[in-house]
């Protein structure tokens, strides 16, 4: 991954091979993120994503394997117990125009992943909410 920082937005490139939720804890870590936004799109051969089932209070997760255009990766980093955290969907399409997405939990660059990371002056804390199952944003 290469990357250059324009005051509170970052501009990242990330490379075949690498995985996505790794390079960005990477990057976060690194320039001390607490909150922003992401955003990216790019090219991926190997990503798992889920949904979520509140009933359950449990993710199901798909598993997809060939050549997908990631058409939307969109979410935020944050922080939950003073750690980091990052929530993020993707979407990515099949060359038949078929898209799967969901919960990003792995995803492998195949070609380049072009990713914007709008950093929010500020943070924002998450909880475990009970009722749902999910972390959820504390203010």
């Amino acid at each position: 991954m290469e990357y250059r920082r324009f005051n509170n937005t970052i501009v990242a490139r990330i490379d075949r091979g690498e995985e996505i939720l790794a390079q960005i804890k990477e990057l976060a870590l690194k320039e001390n993120i607490k909150f922003a936004h992401v955003s990216a799109l790019g090219e991926t051969n190997d990503f798992t994503v889920g949904v979520y089932k509140v009933d359950e209070k449990k993710y199901y997760k798909n598993h997809f394997v060939g050549d997908f255009e990631i058409v939307s990766l969109t979410g935020t980093i944050n922080t939950m117990n003073h750690e980091f955290y990052t929530h993020i969907h993707m979407s990515a399409g099949n060359d038949s125009g078929e898209v799967f997405g969901g919960h990003l939990n792995e995803a492998v660059v195949s070609a380049t992943c072009e990713m914007v990371i709008t950093i929010i002056d500020g943070e924002v804390e998450r909880f475990l909410d009970d009722e749902t199952g999910l972390n959820l944003f504390l203010f």
